[in-house]
C-alpha cells in the first residue's frame, strides 16, 4: 500500500487575526523609550526641523537601531517594524529615516553620542552596570568594511579591498559574553591602523560614553580602573601618554622584533611559568615570562612592564620568523602595578589574551549593520555607524537587564538571539481597553521572553 504524500500537508489560507512575528523586537523597543535614548536623540536633533515633525527624530532612531539589531542591513530594514503596525504602532518610511541620517552633520553626530551617553547612564542604574570595584577594560581594534560602490572617502584598503577603516572601542561584558559599543570612528579605507592620534579620539570618545562616576579621575586612588586593551596597532608612545594623562590603564599588544627576540633565550627555564586560562587551569604548552628589566622602555610611562609568552604552535600552523626554537614569541606591555592582578605575570598575560573578544564584538556587528555602510555620504555613513553602535548596546543591555539568569539568551550571539528571542511569534489580543501580547506558548524560551519583560518593567519603574 503507498502512502499519499499530499496527507501531510497543513491546509494555508490568509485570514489569520492578531498574529505577529518579531514579537521580541517590541523588548529593544522599550527599552530605548526607557532609558531615554529616545527622547535625547529627539532633543539633539529638533533644531534640524523647522516645525514639529511627525515622526520623532529619536523615535526613528530607535526604530532604525531596533531594525538592525533585529537582522536589518539598509535603510530599508525599518520596514521590519513599520509592517507591523499593530504591534509597533506608526513607524517612520524609508525616506523618512534617510533623511534623518542626512540631518546627523558633524556637530549633531556629537549631540547623538551625547544622548547615547544619557541612555547608558539610565540604562547601568537599571541594572546593566558593571562591577564597580572590578576594572573595566576597553578593547580597541580597526575592520574594514567593504564598499560595493562609489561611495564618499571610501579607498583602498590594506587587504587590496574597498571601503571603509572604521576603529571602535568597546567595553567588555564577559558575564554576558558580549560588549558594549562605546565609540566608533568612521575613516576612510586607506587610515592607519596604527594611527596614534586616531587611537587617542576613540580613547576620549569611548571615556565620555561612560557615566561620570564610571570615569577615571587621574590622581585619585580612589578612581574608578579602567583599562585601554589594544593589538600591536595601538602600542604607540603618544597612545599610551594619552592613557597615563586620562587615569587609563593601558595593555598593549608589543612587536616582536628584534630587542625582543634577543632577550627570549637568555631567559632561565625556572623564570618560565605556565600560562593559564580563563577557569584557572594551566595553558598547554604556554609559558610566560617577565622581561621588564632586560630592554629599554624608558621611553614609554613610568612603571611599565613587558610580559613575554611562548607557546608551542598548534598542529599545521605556519611558523614564522619570530619564532624562537619551535615556539611562537608574543609580548604584551602594561603599566599595571605588581599585586594588582592575581596570577602575576601570567594573570597579566591572561588579562590581555581576552582582548582577542574584541574580534567577537566586530564579527557580531557585521552580523549587525557593520558589514556594510548603506549611504553614499561620508556624514551619513557616520550617522548609520552611530546606529549600529545602538544596536549593539540595546542588545547588550538587554541581556544584563532581562536575561542575566537565562545563560541560553544571556550568553548567545546576536544571530541566535535573534531566533531566540527578538524574532518569537505572539498574538495580539485586546480586552478591557488593554493590549495583550502573547507569546507562543509552545516556544522554548516563551516564559524567558514573557519574564525578560516583567524584569524590564520593574527595573524603569
Amino acid at each position: 500500500m503507498k502512502g499519499n504524500r499530499r496527507s501531510g500537508r497543513v491546509k494555508v489560507s490568509a485570514d489569520g487575526r492578531g498574529v505577529v512575528s518579531h514579537a521580541g523586537a517590541a523588548l529593544l523597543r522599550e527599552l530605548a523609550t526607557e532609558t531615554g535614548l529616545a527622547a535625547a536623540v529627539t532633543a539633539a536633533l529638533i533644531d534640524t526641523y523647522r516645525g514639529l515633525p511627525v515622526h520623532a527624530p529619536g523615535q526613528v532612531f530607535a526604530d532604525l537601531s531596533v531594525a538592525v539589531a533585529d537582522g536589518a542591513d539598509a535603510v530599508s530594514g525599518i520596514g521590519v517594524l513599520r509592517d507591523r503596525e499593530a504591534l509597533f504602532g506608526l513607524v517612520a518610511s524609508m525616506p523618512t529615516a534617510w533623511r534623518l541620517l542626512d540631518r546627523i552633520d558633524e556637530p549633531h553626530l556629537g549631540r547623538v553620542q551625547v544622548a547615547r551617553a544619557t541612555a547608558r547612564e539610565r540604562a547601568w542604574r537599571a541594572g546593566a552596570a558593571p562591577d564597580p570595584a572590578g576594572e573595566l577594560r576597553i578593547d580597541f581594534d580597526a575592520t574594514i568594511s567593504i564598499a560595493h560602490s562609489e561611495k564618499e572617502n571610501a579607498a583602498a584598503t590594506w587587504k587590496k579591498t574597498f571601503g571603509f577603516h572604521p576603529l571602535l572601542a568597546f567595553a567588555d561584558r564577559p558575564e554576558v559574553a558580549g560588549g558594549e559599543a562605546l565609540a566608533g570612528l568612521l575613516r576612510p579605507g586607506n587610515a592607519g591602523s596604527n594611527t596614534a592620534t586616531d587611537h587617542v579620539t576613540v580613547l576620549d570618545m569611548a571615556l565620555a560614553q561612560l557615566p561620570e562616576h564610571a570615569r577615571p579621575r587621574p590622581g585619585d586612588p580612589d578612581s574608578p580602573r579602567v583599562l585601554a586593551r589594544s593589538d600591536s596597532a595601538g602600542a604607540s608612545h603618544v597612545f599610551a601618554a594619552a592613557c597615563r594623562e586620562r587615569g587609563v590603564g593601558f595593555s598593549f599588544g608589543f612587536p616582536v622584533d628584534d630587542r625582543v627576540q634577543a632577550i627570549v633565550d637568555p631567559i632561565p627555564d625556572q623564570c618560565w611559568a605556565p600560562a593559564i586560562e580563563a577557569d584557572g587551569g594551566l595553558r598547554e604548552g604556554a609559558w610566560v615570562a617577565e622581561a621588564t628589566g632586560m630592554i629599554d622602555l624608558s621611553s614609554w610611562p613610568d612603571g611599565s612592564r613587558l610580559i613575554l609568552r611562548k607557546e608551542r604552535p598548534h598542529p599545521g600552523a605556519q611558523l614564522s620568523f619570530t619564532d624562537i626554537d619551535g615556539h611562537r614569541i608574543t609580548a604584551v606591555l602594561t603599566d599595571t602595578a605588581p599585586r594588582v592582578i592575581g596570577g602575576q605575570a601570567a594573570g597579566l598575560e591572561l588579562r590581555h589574551r581576552q582582548h582577542a573578544r574584541v574580534e567577537d564584538r566586530i564579527r557580531e556587528g557585521k552580523a549587525a549593520g557593520l558589514r556594510n555602510l548603506p549611504c553614499r555620504g561620508f556624514a551619513e555613513n557616520a550617522a548609520w555607524l552611530q546606529v549600529v553602535l545602538t544596536a549593539a548596546d540595546l542588545a547588550c543591555w538587554a541581556k544584563l537587564i532581562c536575561f542575566t539568569g537565562v545563560p541560553s539568551l544571556a550568553r548567545c550571539e546576536i544571530a541566535a538571539f535573534r531566533y531566540r528571542v527578538l524574532h518569537a511569534a505572539a498574538q495580539l489580543t485586546r480586552s478591557a481597553r488593554q493590549v495583550h501580547l502573547r507569546i507562543d506558548r509552545t516556544w522554548r524560551w516563551a516564559a524567558q521572553i514573557a519574564d525578560g519583560f516583567h524584569r524590564l518593567r520593574a527595573a524603569f519603574a
